[in-house]
């Protein structure tokens, strides 16, 4: 047996270990998928700082949703919940305050 052969027997089995799909991924697909988290990430992003302006000027509902809809640009995001928490404290909506601050964990 040559070398070479025995270097192509390890790629495939290799290969043949792989999880499906790992061997077949579009290149397309991957950086539609990056591109797509990319834009959510910056929506979150510019939610929170909507959120935190809100806040600060007083308008605590309208802080209270642009912080929500963060949640949902990048699901389950710390700052997002954290800051919906303050916001409906300051609306006395203690409980829906409370849940927020659990999520934020």
């Amino acid at each position: 047996m040559r070398l070479g052969s025995g270097i192509h027997c390890a790629a495939l089995a290799f290969a043949l270990l792989l999880p499906p799909g790992c061997a077949s991924r579009d290149p397309a697909r991957d950086a539609s998928e990056a591109r797509d988290a990319s834009e959510a990430l910056a929506r979150n992003q510019a939610l929170i700082v909507a959120g935190n302006q809100a806040y600060r000027s007083g308008r605590y509902e309208l802080a209270a949703k642009r912080y929500a809809a963060a949640a949902v640009a990048k699901q389950d995001d710390p700052a997002a919940y954290f800051g919906m928490g303050m916001a409906l404290a300051r609306l006395g909506r203690i409980d829906e305050s409370r849940a927020a601050y659990t999520r934020s964990r």
